[in-house]
This record gives structure tokens, C-alpha cells and sequence, in this order.
């Protein structure tokens, strides 16, 4: 096969990859999340230079989040324990953004976009921790404390809201340890992911 042969292959592949909302196959392992998303790797490299938060700290955030689905949505709260009444919150999408914040987040920015777009959806979390940073002082590599500030708000986590939930404490350092993971992958496949970014461009 030819390299424009090729080249035209993946554009194909790209495109039928950048419309479906399926999970990754292994949500565990950053390099074969980027070699099955080729696309997004480049959303994070992204997002990761717009706003300085590590791609394998908002990949562990969504991760933990949605799971990589789509079109993820809290579970819907019932009346009188059988009638669905609605959902226990607006959080919708990748990043689980939930209304308000996805509101701020477009306003504040000048961005549109969709929460059940990765790209939005990881720009989203890029923001939102890199506003963390700004007016709390936590690291954008800090993905216990993010993690807690994203869960419960800037202003849960200045009030320590998090210390009277032992379970949301329990996911941070899940959060944490997935981050790491994701970061010590990335630094065995990066060099691989820049070269297929190289020879094909349009991802």
C-alpha cells in the first residue's frame, strides 16, 4: 500500500473514530487508549498546552467521571422509591460537567462545543483545573486534591467538605494512582504517538 493510500485509510478511520461515543477497549492503559483515539491524543496534547494540566491527570479525572462514555448521565433519583423523578444532577457527557459549570465554562471562554464531545469535554477539565490552580494554589499535577476540588467545587473543597466523605477521599486516591499510571505509560509510548502524529498530521 501506498503512503497516500495509506494516509487516506486513516483520514477514514479518523473520521468514522471522531463519531462514535464507544469506550475505549482498555480504559486502564493511556497507550492504547491514544492508539485506539489516535485523534485523542492530539485533543489532549491540546488541551495540555491551552492550559497547562497534565493530558494524564484530565484523562484519569474523565476516566473516573464517565468511563469514557459519551453520553454518561448520574443515575435518575425516584419518587417514593418507583417513580423516576428526573436525575440527581445535570451532569452530563465525558467530564460529567454539569450545567452551571458548563455554562461558566462557555461564557468565560468564548467556546461552544458539546459535553458529549471529547474534545469540549477535555478542554472543559483542562479549564476548569487550571482555574483550581489559579484561585486555590493546587497543582495541575495534584490529582488527589483536583480531583476533590472537581467533585465537590472550589468552595465544598475550601469549606473541606471532602473530610466528612471517607468514600470521596477513597476515589481521589483511586484518581491518583490512575493518574500515575497514565503518566508512567505515557512516557513509554510518547515518543511513538509523536511519530504517527508526524506521519499522519490530520490526527
Amino acid at each position: 500500500m501506498s503512503r497516500a493510500s495509506g494516509a487516506a485509510l486513516i483520514l477514514c478511520l479518523a473520521m468514522l473514530t471522531g463519531c462514535t461515543s464507544a469506550p475505549p477497549k482498555d480504559q486502564g492503559d493511556l497507550c492504547s487508549i491514544y492508539r485506539q483515539y489516535p485523534r485523542w491524543y492530539k485533543d489532549s496534547l491540546k488541551m495540555q498546552s491551552e492550559w497547562g494540566t497534565p493530558m494524564h491527570v484530565a484523562m484519569a479525572i474523565m476516566k473516573q467521571e464517565s468511563s469514557f462514555i459519551a453520553d454518561a448521565r448520574p443515575p435518575r433519583a425516584y419518587f417514593l422509591w418507583v417513580i423516576p423523578w428526573g436525575r440527581v444532577s445535570s451532569s452530563y457527557g465525558y467530564a460529567q460537567a454539569q450545567d452551571p459549570a458548563w455554562s461558566d465554562y462557555r461564557k468565560n471562554t468564548g467556546k461552544g462545543g458539546s459535553r458529549d464531545n471529547f474534545a469540549d469535554a477535555l478542554m472543559f477539565i483542562g479549564w476548569y483545573t487550571a482555574a483550581t490552580h489559579r484561585q486555590l494554589g493546587i497543582s495541575r499535577a495534584d490529582a488527589y486534591n483536583q480531583y476533590l476540588a472537581y467533585h465537590d467545587g472550589r468552595g465544598g473543597y475550601r469549606r473541606g467538605t471532602y473530610r466528612n466523605k471517607p468514600w470521596l477521599m477513597k476515589v481521589a486516591r483511586k484518581v491518583a494512582q490512575q493518574s500515575h499510571t497514565y503518566g508512567a505509560q505515557l512516557n513509554q509510548c510518547r515518543r511513538e504517538l509523536e511519530r504517527n502524529r508526524s506521519w499522519f498530521p490530520f490526527f
